[in-house]
């Protein structure tokens, strides 16, 4: 698992259902700590999947040696950004009962 000693991100996989995501501490003053999958969404998935309670992120791809870091999304946020836009993780694990 490739981790950042300045941002705490982590790229590696959901234990529940074994998708790609990337774990990163966001925030300064009050951070939280954010699963995102890496599946980029389209616009229309974004405004599809975006609730209070999911957000989208900006993945902004660093330089050769610096690793990819979660941004927030704000009404500020370019239209053209260059990045790839992706959303909380929530997995829909298998189920564990037989019947």
């Amino acid at each position: 698992m490739a981790r950042s000693r300045t941002t705490g991100a982590a790229d590696s996989r959901c234990p529940s259902c074994g998708a790609a995501v990337h774990r990163q501490w966001v925030g300064r003053v009050a951070a939280l700590r954010i699963t995102a999958d890496l599946t980029p969404l389209t616009p229309e998935q974004q405004h599809a999947v975006r609730t209070p309670n999911r957000l989208i992120w900006c993945l902004h791809q660093g330089g050769p040696y610096t690793p990819p870091q979660l941004r927030s999304i704000s009404p500020f946020h370019r239209a053209d950004c260059p990045h790839p836009h992706v959303t909380e993780h929530h997995c829909n694990p298998e189920p564990t009962t037989l019947f």
